[in-house]
């Protein structure tokens, strides 16, 4: 099920690169951009986390925080971060719950054939918990610039 604008978010508490757990109810100090991705240095998700990392002092000039959520582990987000000098926040939702809670995990097509896995998907929050925009099946390059966007 795909969440739309208006719907609540589902609520979440995952660990981040430092084995710490972060819950939304946490972030909603300030909106949140939750965005879901298949790995860690992959080329799209790469270059989705670098171009959100380079425009974090936008998001942050809009109060907002940039959240990336992927199935992969906390050491592994870690050695991402480094690797790529990321600023960004990055979640471990190892069992994908969050994923399919988010209707950000499913049926897709790679490389002509259906399989299994991450939908590349961003969800603008607002601090009442609340989905603001929803974006399915992105495009990684320049997607970034788009949800910044979307804010104002």
């Amino acid at each position: 099920m795909k969440l739309q604008k208006g719907d609540k978010a589902p609520q979440f508490v995952l660990k981040n690169a430092d084995e710490i757990e972060i819950s939304l109810q946490d972030l909603l100090i300030k909106r949140v951009v939750v965005y879901f991705y298949p790995k860690d240095n992959t080329p799209g998700c790469t270059i989705e986390a670098q171009d959100f990392s380079a425009l974090l002092e936008k998001f942050e000039a809009q109060d907002t925080i940039i959240v990336g959520i992927s199935p992969d582990s906390p050491k592994c987000h870690q050695n991402f971060i480094q690797k790529k000098s990321l600023k960004v926040l990055l979640l471990s939702d190892s069992d994908k719950s969050v994923a399919k809670a988010y209707g950000a995990y499913g049926t897709k097509m790679m490389y002509g054939k259906e399989v299994q896995g991450i939908i590349r998907s961003t969800f603008i929050i607002e601090r009442d918990g609340t989905i603001k925009e929803s974006f399915y099946n992105v495009r990684a390059k320049g997607h970034a610039q788009k949800v910044l966007e979307s804010l104002k």
